[in-house]
């Protein structure tokens, strides 16, 4: 990642340094018109911290112009355990506090510890990028809702995603339900999130959280497919179509065929106006 590239977005270079983000267990790379994150702590099976999820939101926020492609993958053999458990006990992370030192201190702080989080997921879903998780191993708890932040989920045949927030007294708070419940129905996510069970690869394929499932040693080169078709694609045209998609569920289909007519007419107009 150069730091040029950091800066066309306005931010600062320094908050996304490879240095730090290497302390923090993340990797983040530039290639052109594909950005890469691998979640970097292979040790614990990538597990998510308080650091992993404001990392995430700079590099949403400095993402350079070019990029079209953000692949999220794990180092080792998991995608991503879920959440470090120490965010759950007094002492915490260190440097980094915990939930329950949030929730002790009462008023907002853990109000505005989630919403923090949250940013960190959010900015994968923008209309000027397609996000691909590329999953092998464990997708547990927040790795599960990182994948689902992801616009596309391509996964290893080892994948194995689990929903555990329930079992431990919790909800999914880092953007997952909405996803689950688009791509699977309201009945069968409730049925992945109230009872914590794992859903391996078959079954997330069949069921629509996952579009494609590969060999773990074809993984890598899976995405890389994946992602040179969708740059194959003209770039206005496939953020105006991203943008068409996503609301497309909210709308009726007078109100969808006006926005499409809208969306046409304007590209129309750029490509021959």
């Amino acid at each position: 990642m150069a730091g040029a590239q950091a800066r066309q977005r306005g931010g600062n270079a320094e908050d996304v340094s490879t240095e730090r983000l290497a302390e923090i267990g993340l990797r983040y790379e530039v290639d052109g018109e594909i950005a890469t994150i691998t979640l970097d702590r292979p040790d614990k099976r990538n597990a998510q911290t308080f650091a992993t999820w404001s990392a995430l939101a700079r590099i949403g926020e400095n993402l350079p112009e070019q990029v079209r492609v953000v692949v999220v993958r794990g180092e080792g053999p998991s995608f991503s355990a879920g959440i470090d458990l120490r965010m759950f006990t007094p002492e915490g992370v260190p440097g980094q506090g915990s939930f329950s030192s949030a929730a002790a201190r009462g008023g907002t702080d853990v109000e505005q510890r989630v919403k923090q989080a949250q940013a960190g997921f959010l900015w994968l879903r923008r209309p000027e990028i397609v996000s691909i998780a590329a999953v092998q191993g464990h997708a547990v708890g927040a790795g599960f809702q990182l994948a689902l932040a992801c616009d596309l989920r391509i996964v290893a045949e080892d994948a194995a995603f689990c929903m555990k927030e329930p079992a431990l007294g919790l909800v999914p708070d880092l953007t997952g339900t909405k996803p689950l419940v688009e791509l699977v129905g309201p009945a069968r996510a409730i049925d992945i999130c109230l009872t914590a069970r794992t859903v391996y690869a078959d079954e997330a394929l069949r069921i629509g959280l996952a579009e494609k499932v590969v060999a773990g040693g074809d993984l890598e080169q899976a995405v890389r497919d994946k992602a040179a078709e969708l740059l194959s694609t003209n770039r206005d045209a496939a953020i105006a179509t991203k943008r068409l998609l996503q609301g497309a569920r909210g709308r009726s289909l007078e109100e969808q065929c006006a926005v499409e007519g809208a969306a046409q007419a304007a590209r129309l107009k750029a490509l021959f106006g």
